[in-house]
């Protein structure tokens, strides 16, 4: 559904449908519509998301790495978002550093089923090997906005 990290047409159909219900608050609360501006068309693009918590935190990460266009358009957004699950809040992602990943990608693999086909690590898999493919997946954590 994802060659070379890019959706085909029943992906995209999937992504639009799942961000529907998610921003509807329908399913589980660790799922959520994120919106970013896109850095072309300066539209607010959304699709769904997985939140992994971990350590008191929030996180979403790329299961296509750090060529997905949501993850360009979040750099050129400064990290502005929205997450939609019943509610809208207004979010600031910050990317996470590499060597502070691994415990976060595991955790995000274990409640994220999906995503396993795209991270070359099983969900319990030993930290080490999580380590070493870190830094190809970026992981972002979810701070509320700041107020100007």
């Amino acid at each position: 559904m994802y060659r070379h990290g890019r959706p085909n047409l029943f992906a995209r159909i999937q992504n639009r449908s799942s961000a529907w219900l998610f921003a509807a608050g329908i399913w589980p609360r660790r799922v959520a519509a994120l919106g970013v501006r896109g850095r072309r068309s300066g539209r607010v693009i959304w699709f769904p998301v997985v939140l992994a918590e971990f350590d008191d935190g929030r996180y979403v990460v790329s299961m296509l790495g750090r060529d997905a266009n949501w993850v360009r358009n979040v750099a050129a957004a400064d990290g502005h978002a929205v997450l939609r699950h019943g509610g809208r809040e207004k979010v600031h992602l910050a990317e996470v550093e590499p060597g502070r990943r691994a415990p976060i990608l595991r955790q995000y693999l274990r409640v994220a089923p999906g995503a396993r086909p795209h991270i070359p690590v099983g969900p319990n898999a030993p930290l080490a090997d999580y380590e070493r493919i870190a830094s190809d997946y970026p992981v972002f954590r979810i701070e509320p906005e700041p107020v100007d």
